[in-house]
């Protein structure tokens, strides 16, 4: 009956392709973690700010299941409507300065809802190549016509939007690409949206918090002023906690309750998650020095991958690509590198397209210049080690 299931994993195991959980952290998020019984250097969580572990943050979570349980006990249009939901909305919707903010359970959930909700067959979805996945399945839920343009290729939308005889148009990036670390040119993106009568769908889960002089995100670091830009954010990246959340202007928020059916047919998140997701949001709005230590661990990490020589893919924020090659080749040297005590996972086909398998690193807050020192000396000595394509002749060390 499942004959079909081994063949496919022969396959799998013999591209380098299989995965499988295989690291299991064993305390709280941070810095360094214990992990199969031993503390390791943690460069790959998205724990941007350091907040799933901050006292603050764990006691609102407490607080909050002692006062209204551990669960919502269904969706919020039945009875899962509870007070900590509404005042996380109303704090997101304060820190971003929007009209309105719908929670989703998590950022998958949102893209699929949004997009499905906005796009029908009579639209025409124009979609950056390196959208996150969500993104892809969102559109094909939609079952609008997709069409895909190259990442921050602005010629190239225009094109399309020009070409476009669709009755309604949509155009949906990430604001922080998840796996390259570089930003989408929302400037351009607006613009040619106003141009051309085309919505726009950021999801800005990777820059929320992180991004702008205030955490806003994408449009606030570019200084981008477009309010009809209707924007996702997750509240389990920079915010350490869980779920995610939609804002734009009132009447989208008001369709989405009516028709996202990841938000109607859902349990809604747990009163605690929200009371820490709430906790999170205060502290960032108040505390820009997490930022800036942010993007002081970024550059400093950028700063000596390229002193070795390694491709970081035109990275310009916390999440910074090593370029490895070829699965395997990734999968290896990760391995090597958590035997010298720094955890970076590898990332492969379909992840990344072939050819470009990577260590995806990410810096946060918590992180001192030691870490970032310690990961280098690693790094170098794991590509080393490993040898073929991706280290570089003459490179140091």
């Amino acid at each position: 009956m499942f004959s079909f299931v081994d063949e496919e994993l022969a396959r799998l195991a013999e591209r380098g392709l299989e995965r499988a959980l295989t690291r299991t952290v064993e305390g709280p998020q941070g810095p360094w973690v214990e992990m199969d019984g031993r503390a390791v250097l943690l460069l790959c969580s998205n724990d941007y700010l350091g907040l799933a572990s901050r006292p603050e943050v764990v006691e609102a979570g407490v607080e909050a299941a002692r006062r209204y349980g551990a669960g919502a006990g269904a969706s919020r249009l039945v009875s899962g409507d509870m007070t900590p939901h509404r005042e996380l909305e109303e704090r997101i919707r304060t820190f971003k300065g929007a009209e309105s903010a719908l929670l989703f359970n998590s950022g998958y959930n949102a893209n699929l809802g949004v997009i499905s909700t906005l796009a029908d067959r009579s639209t025409e979805i124009f979609s950056d190549r390196l959208n996150h996945a969500s993104i892809v399945d969102g559109c094909r839920l939609s079952r609008a016509r997709v069409s895909r343009y190259p990442t921050g290729d602005m010629d190239a939308l225009e094109g399309l939007l020009k070409r476009s005889s669709a009755r309604r148009r949509l155009i949906v990036t990430d604001g922080v690409f998840s796996m390259d670390g570089t930003v989408a040119p929302m400037g351009e993106v607006a613009s040619l949206a106003e141009r051309y009568g085309a919505m726009v769908y950021l999801d800005d889960a990777h820059a929320t918090g992180v991004l702008g002089p205030g955490g806003r995100g994408t449009l606030e670091h570019l200084g981008v002023d477009a309010p009809e830009v209707i924007q996702m954010g997750t509240l389990g990246k920079a915010f350490g906690a869980f779920g995610a959340f939609v804002t734009g202007p009132e009447k989208v928020i008001r369709l989405l309750v009516s028709r996202a059916r990841p938000f109607i047919f859902t349990t809604a998140l747990p009163p605690a998650v929200c009371a820490s997701a709430a906790r999170a949001v205060e502290i960032a709005d108040r505390e820009p020095a997490l930022r800036e230590r942010v993007g002081e661990n970024a550059s400093r990490l950028r700063a000596g991958l390229r002193a070795l020589g390694l491709d970081t893919l035109g990275s310009s924020t916390q999440i910074i690509p090593i370029l490895a090659g070829e699965p395997a080749r990734a999968v290896e040297i990760s391995r090597r590198l958590f035997e010298a005590g720094v955890f970076i996972q590898s990332i492969r086909p379909p992840t990344v397209p072939e050819g470009t398998s990577r260590l995806r690193a990410t810096v946060t807050a918590a992180h001192g210049p030691d870490d970032i020192d310690r990961a280098l000396g690693a790094i170098r000595d794991a590509f080393k080690e490993a040898g073929g394509a991706g280290w570089p002749k003459g490179a140091e060390g």
